[in-house]
């Protein structure tokens, strides 16, 4: 029969709709919600991505503002950068897009971050936060997950959750999420062997492993949701996912497509985490 599309672009659409009107409220309140993104260097991607941001930023009325520096910045100049944005009350988010060149430590900057601007939800005080189910930011591409499964109708807690992928952008933050939402979770890796023994139990597949063609039919059991996180470019330069999807397709009862799955979630993550922290700091200020 085939599964049924997850079409996160579409349910991003609509939840930057609803975000207007929020910001809209907002700006009636006397603050706009502001973002700041620090570009180190002309990584292609990086700044393909970076552009992305900025592009949504203005599209549904977040203030944005692009900080720029050649990959021979020093260290010691970006953190005073970020130690600025930190005390400028018009910022309510700061992100700096990774990869950074290597002279300069990503743990240190992502932890010059004051945790209430973290809206990537990198910071160790914001992971600890997720581990204790407390209030904080959670990482874009996990949280864009959830909402993809809310807007599908589909209740996360008794399910079993396979993660394929222990990064802390995804896996990790992805597990612990799940886990806060009673779902039973299974972590796999480069040195889960076999993987498929673990992959056929899941009701909810997410593959994060960044590995092209790394999930076939057989890997999952019938009506399985299968989320594709992969972003890696074929032999032909075309953008696929860690998921053999039209194989797959035939198999899972839901599954989302890459480019279109997962990417535009994360994108729309960024934007609510920023309001999330304008609205949390804006009622700090008024106390």
């Amino acid at each position: 029969m085939g599964a049924q599309l997850i079409d996160g672009k579409a349910i991003a659409a609509e939840k930057r709709k609803a975000m207007m009107s929020r910001i809209e409220s907002m700006k009636q309140q006397g603050f706009v919600p502001g973002l700041a993104v620090i570009l180190v260097g002309e990584n292609p991607a990086s700044m393909s991505y970076v552009k992305g941001k900025i592009r949504d930023c203005k599209e549904v009325g977040i203030y944005s503002e692009l900080i720029r520096f050649p990959d021979t910045v020093t260290e010691e100049r970006l953190l005073a950068e970020i130690a600025e944005l930190n005390e400028n009350k018009e910022i309510h988010g700061i992100l700096v897009q990774l990869p950074l060149p290597n002279q300069i430590s990503e743990q240190k900057v992502i932890q010059a971050i004051r945790p209430e601007k973290d809206v990537d939800g990198f910071h160790p005080i914001n992971v600890g936060r997720l581990v204790t189910k407390q209030e904080g930011f959670v990482s874009c591409t996990p949280a864009g997950i959830i909402e993809m499964l809310k807007a599908i109708d589909v209740p996360v807690a008794g399910k079993h959750v396979v993660v394929v992928g222990r990064s802390n952008i995804v896996g990790k933050p992805a597990s612990l999420l799940f886990l806060n939402l009673d779902a039973t979770v299974t972590i796999c890796h480069s040195k889960t062997k076999p993987l498929s023994q673990y992959t056929q139990q899941a009701d909810i597949l997410i593959a994060a492993a960044g590995r092209e063609g790394l999930i076939h039919a057989e890997d999952i059991k019938p009506g399985a949701i299968v989320i594709d996180v992969g972003m890696n470019r074929n032999a032909a330069g075309k953008l696929v996912g860690d998921v053999s999807f039209e194989e797959v397709k035939e198999k899972a009862g839901f599954i989302t497509p890459v480019p279109g799955g997962v990417g535009p979630m994360t994108r729309v993550m960024l934007l609510e985490n920023t309001l999330i922290a304008a609205d949390r700091q804006n009622k700090k200020s008024s106390l």
